[in-house]
């Protein structure tokens, strides 16, 4: 310190620091080159005889109060959140608070938000929407440049359609406030409509679906083309890729070709294919399909009577809610019967194992109904979208639109033999050679 300071005036020791190594370590750096700390509110002077004894006790009683402070706050945190109370982060995007503090939505901005989801519907990436949103100098929270990780946590937020998850991460230690991701650590509270939604929930549910839908089919495209995702190799099962041919001269030209063409031993035969042969082939398809338009249509009826009841599921859904309930006001009546000393350790042990082995079980079956009430809804939304496509179609020629392909196409499988399959979202196909 080159001797420029003699004495360093602290109002506490609490002010000093939150823990006894800390304090303690800093203190005796400075007592080595003769400088000293003297704390007012204790009246403690580190160069005084017993004032290193006097602040290692201070100081295990100023760790011992943050302590106290930060599991009182926690307490206090975990009660508003049982009762379903709760503050929206003021980085949350298109949601405010009025003057009596209730959340709102803030009209001006929340059709970002419905342009985003809107633009996950129709097939965009995560990537090319943050590209679109750039372009359009769409301002983003925090000010910060859009890229994937925003949208993604747009996308996801389960706020948007109106419920909230709290307590998705803690703080792993009071004094680093290291925070961690929730895995089942400490409770986690969710508030079903707790809040005015931007999204309506079918919607969200829909992105959700379809955002896993590509996460399964290890879909880690750009999405810049809706081709992407959607042409299959017929001999390997790899996605098509785009690739430039001449890029610098005047023969420049996007062509599409299996991504697994060169790996491996086995090269598969699969041929490239342009971007004009796929849309001629495709309205060439979609106009062979459209020719029995009544019978296609009362295919569509017939799947949506078929994934649209989903009473027998919200039933069962219904069911294994009030089995977990039970079983977790068995657990905790098992819980104070052990605290009141009424039942042995060896039987406390093995019933709560039981009772918890049952819970998880009703919960995994839970998720597992869920998500297949989620992929119903969202199979009917697909055919619907599908149905109002076809029903307004004229008739030839069909010209191609990025909308009329996302609405009808589940996927285009691509052989060897030149032959392509086109395969519609009713499951319908059409083969075409190229």
């Amino acid at each position: 310190m080159a001797g420029k300071i003699d004495l360093i005036l602290t109002k506490a020791l609490s002010r000093f620091a939150r823990n006894t190594v800390d304090s303690l370590t800093t203190i005796c750096k400075l007592k080595v080159v003769g400088v000293a700390v003297y704390f007012e509110k204790e009246n403690i002077n580190t160069l005084d005889a017993g004032g290193e004894f006097l602040i290692t006790l201070m100081s295990s009683f100023v760790e011992e109060e943050s302590r106290s402070i930060s599991e009182n706050v926690k307490w206090g945190l975990r009660h508003c959140y049982s009762q379903g109370i709760y503050h929206i982060s003021y980085l949350l995007l298109r949601y405010t608070e009025n003057k009596r503090g209730r959340i709102v939505i803030d009209e001006s901005e929340a059709r970002i938000v419905r342009f985003i989801y809107m633009l996950a519907l129709s097939g965009k990436s995560c990537n090319h929407i943050a590209q679109i949103l750039t372009a359009y100098d769409v301002p983003s929270p925090r000010n910060t440049t859009w890229c994937n990780t925003v949208v993604t946590s747009i996308l996801r937020n389960e706020k948007y359609k109106g419920d909230a998850i709290l307590q998705k991460t803690y703080a792993v230690d009071f004094l680093t406030k290291k925070m961690k991701v929730n895995e089942g650590e400490v409770p986690q509270y969710r508030v079903e409509n707790s809040h005015p939604a931007i999204i309506d929930p079918p919607e969200w549910e829909m992105v959700q679906n379809e955002m896993a839908v590509r996460k399964s089919r290890g879909e880690h495209h750009n999405s810049l083309s809706p081709f992407s995702a959607k042409l299959v190799c017929g001999d390997c099962g790899e996605f098509f890729g785009s690739k430039m041919w001449h890029s610098t001269d005047k023969y420049r030209r996007v062509i599409w070709q299996c991504n697994g063409k060169f790996k491996g031993k086995n090269k598969c035969l699969t041929p490239h294919i342009d971007e004009e042969t796929i849309k001629r082939l495709f309205c060439e398809a979609v106009s062979i399909i459209t020719k029995d338009r009544d019978r296609l249509l009362l295919t569509c009826y017939d799947i949506i009577d078929r994934f649209g009841n989903l009473q027998s599921i919200e039933s069962q859904l219904a069911e294994l809610q009030r089995e977990s309930e039970v079983i977790s006001g068995l657990m905790h009546k098992l819980i104070e019967e052990n605290a009141g000393g009424t039942i042995s350790a060896t039987e406390y042990e093995k019933t709560y194992e039981d009772y918890e082995e049952r819970f998880d079980r009703l919960n995994e079956e839970y998720k597992t109904l869920r998500s297949l009430k989620v992929k119903r809804a969202f199979q009917v939304d697909v055919i619907e979208c599908f149905m109002s496509e076809i029903s307004w179609l004229s008739d030839l020629p069909i010209s191609f639109s990025e909308k009329l392909w996302s609405a009808l196409i589940d996927k285009v499988v691509i052989y060897h033999e030149e032959r392509v399959e086109f395969v519609f979202n009713t499951g319908d196909k059409v083969v075409r050679g190229m």
